[in-house]
């Protein structure tokens, strides 16, 4: 039975922002407190910062994601889309995964649908890129790679191989220095069962439009990494950009030109497209307005009654930066970090206390740059090769939620330790149907050849 006097808390998404504040609030308010319903597409939270060693195959991809029915038993979970949000009348619109849609009432709702990738009008990109934001992606990413081995050893077209061989990535973010340290480094774990490949026949690019990689850490770091990653024989393009991939042709800034089956993008996220369908203020790059308790505001900074925010989607301000108007990156530290303060002033609110600003100092950075290989920036403690890809490990395998997953991913790393790496082709999953519909003769139609007299 529903109770009536509880309060309606709806969250809109359940990626890092939606599903750490659904947990905590289930946590800290009774039933009789409020009502948690989560609405997301997925029944899954991923945990992108995993995404890079599913893709490789250190960890399972199943437990690179938490599933939102174990996770939140708590707050009433709907398989669906929120494809507007009236709060006006404080109503969102839901899409089920089938069926039709309807409206969900709330008094609170927290506005979390994440980002996408950012793309740019390129020429082939449509066609021929894949993304690296999503655990189907990543499973996607590794199969096509480990298929173009197959490719490449079996042709005798030495265009057809020198093409299947050449993996570009767009974007030096951390997301794409990851990706692809972890696929060169799987695929070159692969090419032993390949006696006609040759490690010198893989052509692995990286193409980036400003002068440096990542961002995140001193330049000084990122140069680090740009050494570790041409000592294995990669191709670094800096200060370039994509300009064409029509037909899988890659045409660059630097005028280079070159043939390419594998083309990745990762520069890149903007705030999720669901937002243009809500009447929420948003700021110019289309991000709902916050202020530093996380509550949605105007432009004029009065409050939104009922609204919240943070994450990718959200500007935040950072209270902690000198710069007039910072605001908070989009990175899963202060996405977690912000879900729960979120929740905890709603709870704050709903017990008629005064909700608190978020503040929080990024305390630094860590990357895998491939088995055993890593970079790392922690409270201005810097770190390289194995020390930073433990710490990588170390910090992500506490951040993930629920001890069920943490101990998956510590026996998934363990057995990598002392058996070898999985190097096999799975590509089917993605047209599961075709071999059946191959071997299924096609029926036509039958007309009713009975006509009423």
């Amino acid at each position: 039975m529903t109770n009536v006097t509880a309060k309606r808390i709806l969250v809109v998404g359940a990626g890092h922002v939606g599903l750490y504040a659904a947990l905590r609030l289930t946590k800290k308010l009774k039933f009789r407190e409020a009502e948690v319903t989560v609405v997301d597409p997925q029944p899954h939270m991923t945990y992108q910062p995993f995404l890079p060693e599913a893709s490789a195959g250190n960890i399972s991809p199943r437990h690179a994601v938490v599933p939102l029915r174990r996770a939140l038993r708590k707050a009433h979970v709907i398989a669906g889309e929120v494809t507007r949000i009236d709060h006006s009348r404080k109503v969102a619109l839901v899409e089920p995964i089938i069926g039709p849609a309807r409206e969900v009432a709330y008094d609170h709702v927290i506005a979390a649908p994440g980002s996408v990738s950012r793309t740019l009008p390129i020429p082939g990109l449509r066609e021929h890129a894949v993304g690296f934001k999503t655990i189907g992606e990543a499973i996607f990413l590794r199969n096509h790679v480990l298929e173009r081995l197959d490719v490449a050893a079996a042709t005798s077209d030495p265009e057809t191989r020198k093409r299947a061989l050449t993996f570009v990535f767009v974007g030096g973010g951390y997301a794409g220095i990851e990706a692809l340290a972890e696929m060169e480094d799987m695929a070159h774990d692969a090419l032993k069962y390949y006696p006609e490949l040759e490690p010198e026949d893989m052509h692995w690019v990286l193409v980036e439009a400003t002068r440096r990689i990542l961002p995140e850490v001193d330049p000084d770091m990122g140069a680090y990494t740009v050494q570790v990653l041409l000592r294995r024989d990669m191709d670094i393009r800096l200060d370039t950009r994509l300009e064409s991939c029509v037909d899988g042709i890659v045409r660059l800034s630097d005028g280079d030109e070159f043939a390419a089956d594998t083309i990745v993008w990762t520069a890149g996220v903007k705030p999720s497209p669901m937002l243009n369908q809500t009447d929420l203020p948003r700021d110019g790059r289309g991000r709902v307005l916050c202020n530093a308790k996380l509550q949605v505001v105007h432009e004029d900074g009065s409050v939104v009654d009922g609204a919240w925010s943070a994450g990718d989607c959200s500007s935040v301000p950072d209270l902690t930066s000198k710069t007039p108007g910072a605001t908070c990156s989009p990175s899963a530290q202060h996405a977690v970090r912000q879900a729960v303060r979120l929740a905890d002033n709603i709870v704050a609110v709903i017990r008629d206390r005064e909700p608190k600003d978020y503040k929080h100092k990024h305390v630094g950075s860590v990357a895998s740059l491939g088995l055993h290989k890593g970079v790392a920036q922690v409270y201005g403690i810097k770190l390289k090769g194995l020390p930073a890809w433990f710490m990588h490990r170390t910090y992500h395998m506490s951040r993930i939620p629920s001890l069920n997953r943490k101990i998956r991913v510590v026996v998934d790393w363990t057995l990598a330790l002392i058996l070898r790496r999985e190097v096999v082709s799975l590509g089917g999953l993605h047209q599961p149907r075709d071999s059946f519909v191959d071997v299924t003769p096609p029926v036509e139609a039958r007309e009713q050849a009975s006509v009423e007299a």
